[in-house]
């Protein structure tokens, strides 16, 4: 009976229509060649918009077999606009004087990334509230917590960096 289950099992399993990809190629689609341009940003943070690009170029380059290329030579182009950032208190603690000092805050950033058939201008998929919080820690030297939050942020724009490679190449 035993044998019986685990054939039924793969028969079953085998018909779903999923499989893995090992190729690093996208499941369903053919992109011979992928443009991730420089992401833009309403932010006033220096070189943010390049760190977030940066990640998000990484996850592909060391995932996939996609060449990335210039927006003239590619067949697709990844883009990014990170609509929204900000931060809001975590968590307090009471100072000497009595007051509650911010000890940690969240770093909210909320981006509208899409795929497009630069030929066609077919959008492949598009997703405008994408949305990541990421802890950072507060401290008195206000430099230290400004490393903090870019930490936070390049945090960030790896969990959006593996949500688009998924979104990309994982299609089923």
């Amino acid at each position: 009976m035993k044998s019986f289950l685990a054939v039924i099992f793969v028969f079953i399993a085998a018909g779903c229509g999923y499989s893995l990809q090992a190729t690093g190629q996208p499941a369903g689609m053919a992109i011979t060649s992928l443009s991730i341009p420089m992401m833009t940003s309403p932010s006033s943070s220096l070189g943010f918009e390049g760190d977030f690009t940066r990640v998000i170029r990484r996850e592909f380059v060391s995932h996939s077999q996609i060449p990335l290329v210039s927006r003239d030579g590619a067949n697709m182009v990844l883009t990014g606009v990170i609509n929204k950032i900000s931060t809001e208190p975590l968590s307090y603690r009471v100072g000497e004087d009595k007051f509650e000092v911010t000890t940690s805050r969240w770093l909210r950033i909320r981006l509208d990334a899409k795929l497009v058939d630069r030929k066609s201008g077919n959008i492949v998929w598009h997703d405008p509230n994408m949305e990541e919080k990421v802890a950072f820690s507060v401290n008195s030297d206000p430099m230290i917590t400004a490393y903090n939050e870019r930490k936070a942020a390049e945090a960030a724009a790896k969990l959006f960096a593996e949500r688009i490679y998924m979104k990309t190449m994982e299609r089923f």
